[in-house]
């Protein structure tokens, strides 16, 4: 099989058996037999003469191929010895404290074997509430996500990655304004992705500039607030960090297809597959590249293979679900109570530059509507003949199904679930994205760099005439095809990337894939750093007119880790020669006492007219090696403030840092020292105490001005490349990492 440098360095990393001592011991080809045994396995609990190696050896040549994919936990999992195969789950959060840690405990549980988590905290009493057992008041739903947070720091899945979480909150939820703030620093919750779940009600008093009613979840007691007020704070917030998205909750249970369960009130962690709890995601993708054929010199859709593809990989998904080792007893019931699987596609973008079709056209929209259409629909067909081998999913009575007598074996069977990593192995662009570039950088071994170009468009440009290398650079470096000379017109239509899509376009396409998908559609609507909060109010009105479940919005440079343009920051730090501002005689400050486990920690913040220029920390009577780490900390602070390194980011750096000694104060862990520092200087950039600091982009009325310091976060973490934000997702196309 022909995989590329990508897609082999991160099945290795991420995908490929090891051994105690770390080293690959499988082969690519043997991790996809094991996987195909592994799912084919299955069949024989349904027909004891089913000829096993034939359908194992069905399911080799299709992932083999790279023309479908499961997601990443099967690839990982399936034959192995932990056996998880599920994305991810969603679990209940009940108002009470068994409930609550019952939840944090699972999802420990989950993320240990590899899988995200998605959760409603709308059942929660809000914050000041009594609680009569205790005599005592509430904490909040936005509390007590922060022991999930927590949790979630310090469970690495699977020996992966760590987790991802989404939280939801209901818009009439009295505390609705402090979720929607919750992550405006944005050193809070950096495992969750926020979203408010806005009812159709909401949405005709936000037109109408009316109150609704916010209802509390305990007492149903009702106040009034003004629609307009609550929508212009959740755009105002994700016009500044990209969160809270927002979820269409009416809309998502207008198509629950078991009601009689329950109604539907959270996601998993990017919002493609909307579950009950205790359900999971089990998702794969169709490579539509791969669903190509030439015919005397015209390439189309091969539809045949495309239904036959489809009909496989629905066998394959439910099979899926059999074979699965599943983290929890209530999940495992529930999933195969159901059966929902969640097929969907990637390799879009690269399928219209093929077929010679602009992104942003009516025609692609038209194709997208007909593609998923007939994806749902041999889906749905493929289902059915299950259920007349296997029987129709337990849950069936009572579904909407049953009204129907639509006898299906999964409750739903179609999704547009972010495909990162499966895109790097197939070699192909991410879900229904856009391309995100046509030419950037990739950094190598020893500090050399390398330009990688999409095949497609270096294909193009060398059979049309106008490839240099130069041009390449120039691509690589912050170009735009379209300002290019010498390229025609057609080319610079076709190849057109995210940045260059208006939003309305982005909403348009996912809205187009949207009607025949029996779940979700996880994208990413992307906007320019000048967009305004406007154009995003505008969006989010277009979502819910054209039929969206959710929306997802990035505004370009709007978080700390964010994906660089494909312009890499032109001078290093070093070669820019930044010079720290000079220490002013006199500066005013606060001191502080922490207690650490270590002692008294007594922290001095300084500010001179530009904001926090110094930190002192003095450690109780300490001396010898403690001291001096402190004083060496303390003064690698102070050196950053002064080079007008921007307060939060420090904080981000020190917080979570541990040590063997932890103490509690004012019913928060400190871990460290380090953390101690970064609880002090939070306090700061909140304005709790009388310092100030370089925080003035806190304000949501003032855009922010990145520099070279700010590029630097939009690397990935692991391998320096650059990030690309996708699907709700970073992705790094160099190494496979994710961050949702």
């Amino acid at each position: 099989m022909a995989l590329s440098e990508n897609a082999l360095r991160v099945l290795e990393k991420r995908y490929l058996k090891k051994d105690k001592q770390g080293q690959v011991i499988e082969t690519v080809a043997e991790m996809f037999r094991r996987v195909a045994r592994a799912i084919a396995a299955a069949e024989s609990i349904y027909d004891p003469e089913a000829d096993v190696p034939a359908r194992e050896e069905e399911f080799y040549q299709l992932m083999a191929n790279l023309e479908f994919l499961p997601n990443s936990p099967t690839l990982m999992n399936a034959g192995r010895e932990l056996g998880q195969l599920s994305a991810c789950f969603v679990l209940p959060v009940e108002d009470s404290m068994e409930s609550i840690f019952d939840a944090v405990k699972n999802t420990a549980l989950i993320h240990k074997s590899g899988g995200g988590t998605g959760f409603s905290f709308s059942r929660l009493r809000p914050e000041t509430d009594r609680v009569g057992s205790t005599g005592g008041v509430a904490s909040g739903p936005v509390s007590f996500m922060r022991a999930f947070d927590t949790a979630t720091d310090v469970i690495k899945q699977g020996g992966m990655r760590r987790g991802a979480n989404m939280a939801i909150l209901n818009v009439d939820h009295p505390d609705i304004i402090k979720f929607i703030e919750a992550k405006e620093d944005l050193t809070a919750f950096t495992n969750f992705n926020f979203s408010v779940a806005v009812t159709n009600e909401f949405m005709e008093a936000v037109k109408a500039g009316a109150d609704y009613n916010l209802v509390n979840p305990h007492t149903k007691e009702t106040k009034t607030k003004n629609a307009k007020e609550v929508f212009d704070r959740i755009v105002a917030m994700a016009w500044k960090t990209g969160d809270p998205g927002i979820v269409f909750i009416d809309r998502i249970n207008q198509h629950n297809p078991t009601p009689h369960l329950g109604d539907i009130e959270s996601t998993n962690p990017c919002g493609e597959q909307p579950l009950l709890p205790y359900e999971s995601c089990n998702l794969g993708s169709i490579n539509l590249v791969k669903m190509l054929r030439s015919t005397n010199g015209t390439t189309e859709i091969d539809h045949v293979k495309l239904a036959r593809t489809v009909r496989t990989a629905v066998r394959f998904l439910d099979n899926v679900i059999d074979v699965n080792k599943f983290p929890l007893p209530q999940i495992e019931e529930m999933t195969k109570k159901t059966r929902k699987i969640g097929l969907g596609v990637m390799g879009f973008a690269d399928m219209l530059i093929q077929l010679g079709i602009p992104y942003n056209s009516d025609k692609a929209l038209k194709l997208a509507e007909k593609v998923m259409a007939d994806i749902s629909r041999e889906a749905t067909e493929a289902s059915r003949e299950l259920a007349e081998a296997r029987g129709v999913f337990p849950a069936f009575e009572g579904s909407t199904y049953s009204d129907e007598n639509i006898r299906v074996r999964n409750a739903t069977s179609t999704t547009i679930a972010p495909t990162g990593t499966l895109s790097i192995i197939a070699a192909c662009s991410s879900g229904i994205e856009p391309l995100f570039a046509l030419s950037y950088i990739h950094n190598i071994l020893d500090g050399a760099q390398m330009v990688e170009i999409n095949p497609y468009f270096e294909e193009v440009a060398r059979r049309e005439g106008f490839y240099s290398e130069e041009l390449m650079q120039r691509l690589a470096t912050g170009a735009k095809l379209h300002d290019v000379a010498g390229v025609p017109d057609k080319i610079k239509r076709l190849f057109v990337t995210a940045h260059e899509i208006s939003p309305e376009w982005h909403v348009k396409m996912q809205a187009a894939f949207q009607k025949s998908t029996h779940n979700a559609v996880s994208k990413t609507v992307n906007f320019p750093q000048e967009a305004t909060r406007e154009d995003i109010a505008r969006v989010y009105m277009l979502a819910h007119e054209l039929g969206l479940k959710g929306i997802t919005i990035y505004r370009d440079r709007s978080r700390e880790m964010q994906p660089l343009s494909t312009s890499p920051v032109e001078k290093k730090a070093e070669e820019t020669g930044i010079t720290p501002r000079k220490r002013s005689k006199v500066t005013k400050g606060v001191t502080e006492m922490v207690t650490t486990g270590c002692g008294h920690l007594y922290i001095t913040v300084n500010s001179d007219e530009q904001g926090i220029c110094e930190v002192f920390s003095a450690l109780g009577k300490a001396g010898g090696c403690a001291s001096a780490q402190l004083e060496a900390t303390c003064r690698l602070i102070s050196l950053a403030f002064r080079s007008g390194v921007d307060v939060a980011s420090v904080v981000k750096q020190l917080r979570g840092i541990r040590c063997p000694s932890i103490a509690w104060e004012g019913g928060k862990s400190i871990l460290s020292c380090a953390d101690a520092i970064a609880s002090v200087l939070e306090k700061h950039i909140k304005g709790d105490t009388g310092g100030n600091g370089n925080h003035g982009r806190d304000k949501l009325n003032e855009p922010e001005n990145y520099g070279s310091a700010q590029n630097i976060a939009g690397q990935c973490p692991e391998c320096g490349n650059l990030l690309a934000y996708q699907e709700g997702c970073f992705v790094c196309h160099a190494c496979g990492y994710t961050k949702c």
